[in-house]
């Protein structure tokens, strides 16, 4: 598939990016333009077009751009065929993902309707979509079943306003991390500092992790789980920053990591 031929500001335009990082992309080998034309401008075919697209999702998942190079030259030289059996995994998580979202918002949309028509909320209806249990299997494997079991507990005895406080905690990290990478400092910063020590307080407070336990080693916890935002996507999609990539991820595992050895 090669048919069409399109300039790289109509790419940038339909593809809601911009000229410059499809530049970047061409430089550093991960989109290179079909075409050059004689004056200078770059310019993509149907191929190209296929590419950017996973591109683009592989960028959602929250994968770096050495991370979906890898990904991208595994599948290069096999042609149409695996470019198609790729989307359709893309395609099969998008759906998953859009059920999980509609979940939440028919859950999200009953609760507003409870609270302004003074109706009695539906605990039950409350928290359909938010899954604490996805990743079970993954927390048994890394601290044991009692963690899990631990957690679980602690997670099901909240009471409802109890469990929005605590995802409200969790969205004001997120959102405070980003906001400090953004900014570009230094994540020794004083400010840095602050949220890496929120962040290790959360930690701390939540059963079942080796830094609730008592005598656990909370250094290497904290360490290890900064290391695991930055090699892992799903993680490292919470602290995205405008700029993609693991930069935020990278960010505050380094707060973390000098939080850690500063006072742990």
């Amino acid at each position: 598939m090669t048919d069409g031929d399109w300039s790289i500001q109509e790419i940038a335009r339909l593809a809601g990016t911009t000229s410059r990082t499809l530049r970047h992309y061409d430089d550093i080998g991960l989109l290179p333009p079909s075409r050059i034309a004689s004056n200078g401008y770059r310019h993509y075919d149907g191929a190209a077009l296929v590419r950017l697209q996973r591109i683009l999702l592989l960028r959602e998942l929250g994968l770096g751009l050495p991370q979906i190079a890898e990904v991208l030259s595994a599948s290069e030289g096999a042609g149409l065929h695996t470019e198609a059996s790729a989307l359709e995994t893309h395609l099969a998580l998008l759906r998953e993902e859009k059920t999980r979202l509609a979940r939440q918002i028919a859950s999200v949309e009953s609760t507003i309707a409870a609270l302004r028509g003074g109706e009695e909320l539906m605990a039950e209806n409350m928290f359909d979509g938010f899954d604490h249990t996805q990743y079970k299997e993954e927390v048994e494997e890394r601290w044991g079943k009692k963690a899990y079991a631990d957690s679980d507990r602690w997670w099901r005895g909240m009471t409802d306003a109890e469990r929005a406080d605590w995802q409200r905690r969790v969205s004001d990290l997120g959102r405070d991390w980003i906001a400090a990478a953004e900014k570009g400092i230094d994540p020794a910063s004083d400010e840095a500092q602050a949220v890496a020590r929120r962040h290790v307080e959360w930690l701390t407070g939540i059963p079942g992790t080796p830094a609730a336990v008592p005598g656990g080693d909370v250094k290497a916890y904290v360490l290890g789980l900064g290391e695991m935002y930055v090699a892992d996507p799903r993680f490292g999609a919470n602290y995205a920053t405008s700029a993609g990539g693991t930069q935020g991820a990278e960010f505050v595992r380094d707060a973390l990591r000098v939080y850690a050895e500063a006072n742990l």
